[in-house]
């Protein structure tokens, strides 16, 4: 799995679930730089192999010689794209897992030689519990321990020793700007937050030019001095969202994060169908779904939705805090 965050957190207790049923294995994840900062020195990850996509086919070509210099017994390809595909078959694996062809893209499934059953579409950790139920290994309990570690727990006082209020993250961007949700809303957001709750805003995200944008309008436009913690790396901001009381957020890697950490958050949905990509099994009470329509219903669909994040108010942010204060405050 080499690419998003939000993917890498999903993984995590697939690895996690395989050591508990074979100790002695040894794990290599074969990944993207910015992920690999995520997950290079948890305790069921035995190695990691950069993929530099930036570096184009030197960088499969890296891959590549680092996977023959190697011998694997199985590979799960848990990618349904191409380039998944290829380092799949150059990884020397007797045995290569991938999904079956159905979902399998970008002719994928060429390049694998055993494939999950059929399945129609469910949540993305559902998904990729297929490969450990093909390998007969129970995937509960649930666990992604991704920290933070003992040795991060300094920085954290440090981080919240600042404060003196609790802090509510605010997650300003996503990696589309269709999951995205205006930046002079979350401004509003931030004075709620600050005026009606006794809430310290804090603002969280990568520093591309689309979060610093966002960040710098709401910023401009709120009267509550939420403060910027943009560009504190993965690492910190697991430190960040684990000491939070709050985490709000859009359709990102944070939101995964903050499952895995068990901190409450407020999502809001548009683009994608929650029930594929939103929560895993918690915080649901506390989703924002403009993806469907009232009274809507159906199978999970991976179709995207244009124009529908814009759709949901400061007033529906409100009603989630409410329940927030009610069932969670205080309780973490």
């Amino acid at each position: 799995m080499m690419s998003a965050v939000g993917d890498a957190v999903h993984v995590l207790p697939v690895i996690n679930a395989i050591k508990r049923a074979r100790p002695n294995s040894w794990i290599t994840w074969v990944l993207q730089p910015v992920p690999a900062t995520l997950v290079r020195d948890h305790e069921s990850v035995d190695e990691v192999i950069l993929f530099d996509r930036s570096k184009g086919v030197a960088g499969m070509r890296e891959v590549i010689s680092q996977l023959r210099e190697r011998k694997f017994d199985l590979l799960l390809d848990l990618q349904v794209y191409f380039k998944a595909g290829v380092i799949t078959a150059f990884s020397g694996a007797p045995r290569r897992i991938g999904f079956d062809r159905a979902r399998a893209r970008d002719a994928n499934w060429l390049f694998t030689n055993e494939r999950i059953s059929a399945h129609p579409i469910q949540h993305v950790q559902d998904q990729y519990f297929e490969f450990l139920q093909h390998l007969g290994i129970d995937p509960e309990p649930v666990e992604w321990r991704i920290g933070p570690y003992e040795s991060e727990r300094e920085w954290q006082r440090q981080f919240v020793s600042q404060f003196a209020k609790p802090i509510a993250s605010i997650v300003v961007a996503t990696s589309k700007h269709e999951k995205d949700w205006p930046a002079e809303r979350w401004a509003e957001v931030c004075d709620i937050l600050s005026e009606r709750y006794g809430m310290q805003p804090v603002l969280v995200g990568g520093t591309s030019a689309r979060e610093t944008a966002a960040a710098e309008t709401i910023l401009a436009q709120s009267r509550s001095s939420p403060h910027s913690a943009l560009g504190s790396g993965l690492r910190n901001l697991i430190s960040i969202l684990d000491a939070s009381e709050l985490v709000l957020a859009g359709d990102t890697g944070p939101l995964h994060m903050s499952v895995a950490l068990n901190r409450p958050i407020i999502t809001l949905m548009g683009y994608t169908d929650p029930r594929r990509t939103g929560p895993y099994r918690r915080f649901h009470d506390l989703l924002i779904d403009a993806y469907h329509d009232p009274g809507e219903s159906g199978p999970i669909t991976m179709t995207t939705k244009h124009d529908r994040m814009s759709r949901i108010t400061v007033s529906d942010v409100e009603e989630k805090l409410n329940i927030w204060a009610g069932r969670y405050r205080g309780k973490s």
